[in-house]
């Protein structure tokens, strides 16, 4: 029996944690809040296809109480992992591995990256804030993930499923290994999608490709996917973006083998969705700036690479953002960025 931590309860890690349930795992949540609350005393339910089901789970917030997991899978906002990290320390044993379901460029990127580039074995500050997560738990105990499902909490102990069930995986240096094949299985036991990827940096680019640009201009502009498909103006400063988001990613060796026109119809074809980052502003949430935008403009300025139109979209975002509470600026995330 494998013993797998859901660190982060919320709507990704809940969904998760509710299809994993269904496998002969010992499954563990860390929670906080009214959230929390529900959890321990009604179980955690998800709604999906017009169907409730309800889970019972083992939720603390104390780590130090559970000792070493086999895998643990870190879902809070990927700006959120540095101030988290020194508590997966007591999870953490010779053989677990630890799987990032964030949006954005993970923590662990340029490990095992071979671009041939000044930024192999380097962390991005966008991402890391001084390095604290790749000197803390190592990236050699990273396994990478792109996470697909939308989903979103209704209220504490709710979650509804939007759409999708496949969490891409792959090993930074791209080899099958046996850590990697076990949770692949567990998840397709469970019912998800969970395909192995050697090359798992270019399905992380084509995600980002949407994150840098859908999900800005809809924290900006309050709009939907479907609607931003529909104003010719917006969607040709989405193409902007995507084209200096392409752009950066190449320069890396990343390989975009589906066209900026077939990626936007994939987005605006979800019907009255708001991107994560949306439902963060309107819930007055941390915002998940850096990691997918910010990152790609470190990239591009270390690279010598220009990243305007993505630049302008940023700061517009960051001044909403702390005009709204929800994001702190950092002088050395500035420099890396202007």
């Amino acid at each position: 029996m494998k013993k797998i931590c859901i660190y982060g309860a919320g709507s990704i890690g809940g969904f998760l944690a509710c299809y994993l349930k269904k496998t002969n795992s010992k499954i563990t949540l860390i929670a906080r809040g009214a959230h929390k609350k529900v959890i321990e005393s009604k179980g955690l339910t998800l709604l999906k296809n017009g169907k409730s089901d309800t889970f019972e789970f083992k939720v603390t917030e104390d780590t130090t109480s559970l000792g070493p997991q086999d895998y643990i899978f870190v879902c809070v906002k990927a700006q959120s992992i540095t101030s988290i990290v020194d508590n997966l320390l007591p999870m953490i044993g010779e053989q677990t591995s630890i799987i990032s379901a964030v949006n954005g460029l993970p923590w662990w990127y340029f490990y095992k990256a071979n671009t041939g580039t000044m930024l192999d074995e380097t962390y991005l500050e966008t991402v890391d804030p001084e390095g604290k997560i790749w000197k803390t738990i190592n990236p050699k105990n990273a396994i990478g993930c792109v996470v697909y499902p939308a989903c979103e909490i209704l209220e504490p102990g709710v979650i509804k499923h939007i759409e999708g069930d496949r969490f891409s995986l792959g090993e930074p240096n791209g080899l099958n290994t046996e850590r990697l094949k076990i949770i692949s299985s567990l998840m397709i036991e469970s019912g998800l999608k969970a395909p192995q990827k050697k090359e798992l940096r270019n399905e992380i680019w084509i995600k980002l490709w949407g994150n840098c640009s859908f999900n800005i201009v809809s924290a900006l502009t309050n709009s939907t996917l479907d609607e931003i498909g529909n104003n010719p103006q917006i969607l040709n400063l989405i193409r902007n973006m995507m084209d200096e988001c392409k752009i950066v990613g190449e320069s890396i060796n990343i390989k975009f083998r589906i066209s900026t026109e077939d990626r936007i119809k994939g987005a605006i074809s979800i019907v009255g969705h708001k991107p994560s980052t949306s439902q963060d502003l309107e819930a007055g949430k941390s915002l998940e700036i850096d990691p997918i935008i910010g990152s790609i403009i470190e990239i591009g300025n270390k690279m010598n690479i220009g990243t305007d139109n993505l630049k302008q979209m940023y700061n517009l975002l960051r001044f909403k953002g702390e005009l709204l509470n929800i994001y702190q600026r950092n002088d050395k995330i500035d420099k890396v960025t202007n």
